[in-house]
């Protein structure tokens, strides 16, 4: 396993469920991803990318909208140690210009500070559409006046194009759809579902998705 990417969902019907508020939900969700977090790095994955915030999020409540950007920045800030200490790299992959001024400096400053860490790079997908990203690109080859387009020279225009493809998707709340998350890079991504809403999931059900993948067989189009 190299990429690990998942698509955290059902946050705001785990708290529902519970008679609770939606924001209840995405505090519960965050503290999953940190030991989620902690558990790859103990697994030695080496690149792991959770879709946090998409571009479609910013249609949600305003007050909601606002409890989740307070709630990444407090995270990042609380953590930042943490990454240092477990030599993670820190990374996005989105419009940062989209965030608020607090949520983007915490962001930028997480970035600057773990740029030199060797271990596990986290990438938050913020702000970010699978489609924007692929408009993007293509506005960016055309700024470049690239003359011959192909698959390398398009990834090379993505966000993040020294990330590597996802090997296994994991999407929680069983829901069967990837919601415009790394349309382009997840090709020949495989996908594992959970019925569980993401505060549910916890490093048992994270093992049984990695051994679903083991037990896949990958042949990218070949015939073996």
């Amino acid at each position: 396993m190299n990429h690990l990417a998942i698509i955290m969902d059902g946050n705001g019907r785990w708290a529902i469920n519970r008679k609770k508020p939606r924001v209840f939900g995405h505090k519960e969700g965050a503290q999953v991803a940190k030991k989620i977090i902690n558990d790859c790095v103990n697994r030695k994955i080496p690149y792991l990318t959770l879709y946090t915030f998409s571009k479609e999020n910013w249609s949600r409540p305003p007050k909601e909208v606002d409890t989740l950007m307070n709630l990444l920045s407090t995270m990042l800030e609380s953590e930042l140690d943490n990454m240092l200490r477990n030599n993670i790299r820190f990374n996005v992959v989105g419009k940062i210009e989209d965030l608020p001024r607090k949520t983007r400096e915490f962001t930028l400053k997480s970035i600057e500070m773990t740029k030199n860490n060797t271990g596990l790079v986290l990438t938050l997908a913020l702000s970010y559409g699978g489609r924007q990203e692929i408009i993007d690109a293509i506005n960016s080859m055309i700024n470049c006046r690239e003359k011959i387009i192909n698959e390398e020279i398009l990834k090379n225009h993505l966000y993040c194009p020294e990330l590597p493809d996802p090997d296994l998707i994991i999407r929680t709340a069983g829901e069967y759809r990837l919601s415009n998350f790394l349309l382009w890079q997840s090709a020949y991504a495989e996908i594992y579902t959970s019925s569980k809403n993401w505060p549910e999931f916890g490093e048992e059900d994270l093992e049984k998705a990695l051994d679903e993948y083991e037990r896949r067989n990958r042949t990218f189009g070949k015939v073996q």
